[in-house]
């Protein structure tokens, strides 16, 4: 038995030791004031405040996410302590510093307020200043996201950060300034981080995987950079998941896209081609395309954003070109593809692209949502809340297709007056009966059936946005809302006069009509909608429940 222990206990240590493993953001934090990256501004102050001797007791470090808040408020607390500090910057040769960097000194001390932010936690704290530090110069209170804490525990904290110690120095990190009252920012000294530039980012990876003898193609680094939002800390998780993905291979783009669940910068070409052409199935294939290869459509929506933001940016100017991260054939299909896109187009797609972002954050049915959204984005001619620019290039595109489908008028008139243009009368045999108001009402039940016998497929695209109805049961009228729609009608009058002979077997008195005149209409007959219509005049008490059931409610045609 006393062998075994002692093996076990062996074993045990070799495999922990073999297991320890440090994340990158962890391992390459940076131990001195030159090796944070992007925050020169701050990085000077700091130094040239250690080097004159003017400390102040507070500071508040603010900004998003890994950009280094952390970092410089450990490094500036060991340098506050160092024994032999060069420059304003910590030796780490003394016996202070390694403490630091080894996290056993006593004189500095981090607080997570996200789980300390009760004012017992505060008045703690608030006793333990008032003793001096056993070794140095300084106690340092780190307190991160300090916008966490309570009322009552900023209430508690602020006597002491008014009137510290002299052995005290208080820093509050946080990525909500907002959140933190005015009473306690006016009694710091505020310092705001920067995202990092991407390039600084690419130069700095470069170096760690040099370091950590990781083979990655310069593309990669670029793509990490890229989806990093000016977070290191990112950066470096991101890349921690393609080494272990793609462990002892060399890390490509492909990779890196593959791992982060991001698509390639061609998919985002394509499917701007495809919305510019109005062409929803070929949009459609892409965002189905994107949830079959498992991206978060999150990221694909908000890259697609930035995809459009740089559409915008060649329109406005091509000469700032070299400021897109694109290859140099990107570049060129870029200035292409934005000659293609009004300027008002594609601020109206960002605007609302923008708005889908918001929405499937929130929502689980993101497939479906996006899916309803490019459907209505792609055919605006039919959204009556698209604006007008879009409707109209919708049209023109719709006018090419006339043209190819032996519909050659000059222009597709768009205008709110009905076409006066005389029409032949249809060729209808004499021996078909006329409808009667059954009839009518049968032509409701079977109005897309009779649509899809058209063998002209854009007629029949134009009849969707038609609703038949009928007043006292006499004439059958196709009510459209759009002007446009009703002129390209007008002009297929007689052919749909003999489809409808043809198909329905009845002769019907059918006019086309927009749908403002037959509200006119129905009003004046039927008054109200709430009335009885039964006691209208025209109508026959034996006809009155038929009637009754014929007539449609107007909404549908919205």
């Amino acid at each position: 038995m006393l062998l075994v222990g002692p093996s076990v206990f062996l074993l045990s240590a070799l495999g922990s030791e073999k297991m320890a493993y440090t994340a990158l953001y962890r391992k390459l934090r940076p131990k001195t004031f030159d090796e944070v990256l992007g925050q020169d501004h701050i990085v000077k102050t700091l130094k040239n405040q250690l080097r004159s001797g003017r400390v102040s007791h507070a500071y508040l470090f603010c900004g998003t996410r890994g950009t280094g808040k952390t970092s410089a408020a450990k490094i500036f607390a060991k340098a506050i302590n160092c024994i032999a500090p060069v420059n304003g910057e910590p030796c780490n040769n003394c016996h202070m510093c390694h403490k630091a960097d080894e996290n056993r000194s006593f004189n500095i001390f981090e607080i997570d307020a996200a789980s300390n932010n009760g004012v017992d936690n505060i008045r703690e704290l608030r006793d333990e200043v008032s003793y001096p530090p056993a070794e140095g110069k300084y106690k340092v209170y780190i307190i991160d996201e300090v916008h966490m804490l309570s009322l009552a525990a900023f209430n508690a904290l602020l006597k002491t950060l008014e009137e510290p110690p002299e052995h005290i120095v208080f820093i509050l990190a946080t990525t909500d300034p907002q959140k933190v009252p005015v009473t306690i920012l006016s009694r710091c000294q505020r310092f705001d981080f920067r995202r990092i530039a991407p390039n600084v980012i690419c130069k700095a990876l470069k170096s760690y995987m040099e370091a950590e003898n990781v083979s990655i193609t310069d593309d990669a680094v670029k793509a990490i950079s890229g989806v990093c939002d000016g977070a290191m800390r990112d950066a470096l998780s991101i890349l921690d998941r393609c080494i272990s993905f793609y462990y002892g291979e060399e890390i490509t783009r492909d990779k890196v896209l593959s791992v982060i669940g991001s698509a390639d910068k061609s998919v985002f070409f394509e499917l701007a081609d495809f919305i510019c052409d109005f062409d929803t199935v070929g949009a459609l294939s892409v965002i189905s395309g994107s949830f079959e290869e498992g991206r978060d459509i999150r990221r694909f929506v908000s890259e697609f954003v930035v995809h459009l933001r740089n559409l915008l940016l060649m329109k406005a100017s091509e000469d700032i070109s070299g400021a897109f991260d694109y290859s140099a054939e990107n570049i060129e299909r870029l200035r292409s593809q934005s000659r293609r896109m009004e300027t008002d187009r594609l601020i109206e797609l960002i605007s609302e692209f923008s708005e889908l972002l918001n929405r499937i954050r929130t929502s689980e049915n993101t497939k479906i949502i996006t899916e309803v959204f490019i459907v209505r984005i792609t055919r605006p001619v039919y959204d009556e809340n698209s604006s007008l620019l879009a409707r109209i290039e919708q049209l023109e595109k719709m006018s090419e297709m006339f043209a190819v489908n032996n519909f050659t008028p000059e222009r597709l008139i768009i205008n709110e007056k009905p076409v006066t243009e005389e029409k032949a009368a249809a060729e209808i045999p004499e021996n078909i009966p006329k409808a009667v108001p059954e009839d009518m009402k049968n032509t409701a039940d079977r109005f897309d059936e009779f649509a899809k016998s058209f063998d002209d497929k854009i007629l029949y695209m134009f009849l969707q946005r038609v609703k038949p109805g009928w007043i006292n049961g006499e004439k059958l009228y196709f009510v459209c809302s759009d002007p446009s729609v009703f002129d390209y009608l007008h002009r297929k009058k007689q052919l749909i006069d003999e489809k409808l002979a043809e198909f329905f077997e009845k002769r019907f008195d059918a006019e086309l009509i927009l749908k403002e005149d037959y509200d006119r209409r129905h009003m004046a007959v039927y008054g109200r909608k709430d009335e009885d219509v039964h006691k209208a005049d025209k109508i026959n008490d034996d006809e009155s429940n038929a009637v009754k059931e014929a007539i449609p409610d107007i909404n549908i045609y919205d």
